[in-house]
């Protein structure tokens, strides 16, 4: 009963509302709806927002078998593959205009994971081959751009200069590297790995987890730290329980 009712929900409720924010005129999707429905057609279009749409359709096909939504995230897949890749510095952007040009130029490491989560969902649902390689390209920038020997960085500039982490960082702190960014790489080659079985993906995917039990995880406390300095040190006395939920099933998924 409980599953009936949940894929009535996705399929009368969510789908059809997502499919309603289509942008037709300049790809993707819409980037702002206010609490009110209004739609704001010339917000700026978010690449982790595109990524996490990409992936919605991916595994609504690969569940429903709907050709419909294998569409959609066709078109959510030509946006981020068309706009969204600096095809000249390796990564994806932050963040474009409504109509497909660059609104922030930064490349950070988590925006990074949810495109490659996103590409490799979408090539076990279309098996595009081109997807795979934006995946696995992004991928091999991320190891060579965004990792030092301790942890993965946070946040970039168009040129893989390191800039403030403003984006994933609060309460006043800065962070060098964060819970957040580790876990969500974790996922990403998480689901890399299980499409491609790259013997450099599985190598990254378990430095991941070291990371997460050597160094993340406060064995004393039973929880995660959240934010880092550069040397993996926590810094700001700050936990996250949602996240520490959430890593839960990334751990025992990877």
């Amino acid at each position: 009963m409980l599953a009936r009712e949940c894929k009535k929900e996705l399929t009368e409720h969510i789908i059809p509302f997502w499919n309603a924010l289509e942008d037709d005129e300049n790809g993707g999707f819409y980037g702002y709806v206010g609490n009110d429905l209004s739609l704001d057609k010339n917000a700026p279009k978010g690449v982790i927002l595109h990524s996490r749409i990409l992936w919605f359709y991916s595994n609504c096909y690969l569940v429903l078998k709907d050709q419909a939504c294998l569409k959609k995230a066709k078109h959510a897949y030509e946006f981020l593959s068309k706009y969204c890749v600096d095809k000249e510095n390796g990564g994806v952007y932050w963040m474009m205009n409504a109509d497909g040009t660059i609104n922030d130029s930064m490349k950070h490491t988590y925006c990074q994971a949810f495109f490659i989560y996103a590409m490799s969902s979408y090539y076990d649902a279309s098996k595009d081959r081109n997807a795979l390689q934006l995946a696995l390209d992004v991928f091999h920038t991320v190891e060579d751009k965004c990792r030092d020997e301790i942890a993965y960085l946070e946040a970039f500039s168009k040129d893989w200069n390191i800039i403030p982490n403003d984006a994933l960082s609060e309460n006043g702190l800065m962070a060098d590297k964060t819970m957040n960014t580790t876990l969500h790489v974790m996922e990403a080659y998480t689901e890399l790995y299980r499409v491609c079985s790259d013997k450099q993906v599985l190598k990254a995917l378990r430095f991941t987890l070291e990371i997460t039990l050597d160094k993340i995880y406060d064995k004393k406390g039973g929880k995660l730290f959240v934010f880092f300095d550069k040397n993996l040190n926590e810094i700001g006395d700050i936990y996250s329980y949602g996240h520490d939920i959430e890593a839960t099933w990334l751990i025992d998924r990877a």
